[in-house]
């Protein structure tokens, strides 16, 4: 796999195998990925997702709004997003753990993530 080291900010959609392309930079196979659920932007790519949560800090986005994933492209639809990581730690959000507990955050991250990445027919 291609060794993209970078961190983009999705606003447009992208193919699954643009995607792809941030594969083994530095994980094999998983993506990590910060969505802004308010403005529906993710910044994709990097060793950590707080690098991602920064450029989209710059970019203009709020905290409250901003959480953590992961992507593996070859999985099937129901495991291909994993709602886990450090920046989802969240006490005033009554997130608690890596792992986003609030359902209506999980869809709405599901729902960015499908609106910016295809999926099907690539």
């Amino acid at each position: 796999m291609s060794e993209i080291k970078e961190i983009k900010v999705l606003r447009q959609k992208i193919l699954l195998s643009e995607a792809k392309k941030y594969l083994g930079a530095p994980f094999e196979k998983m993506i990590k990925f910060a969505v802004d659920i308010e403005r529906e932007i993710i910044a994709i790519g990097g060793e950590m997702h707080a690098d991602a949560e920064k450029i989209l800090l710059e970019d203009g986005s709020k905290q409250e709004n901003l959480w953590g994933a992961n992507l593996y492209p070859m999985q099937s639809e129901e495991s291909r997003i994993e709602f886990t990581s450090l920046i989802n730690i969240r006490p005033s959000a009554d997130n608690l753990s890596l792992e986003i507990k609030n359902q209506e955050i999980r869809d709405k991250i599901r729902k960015i993530a499908e609106k910016l990445i295809q999926f099907e027919n690539e």
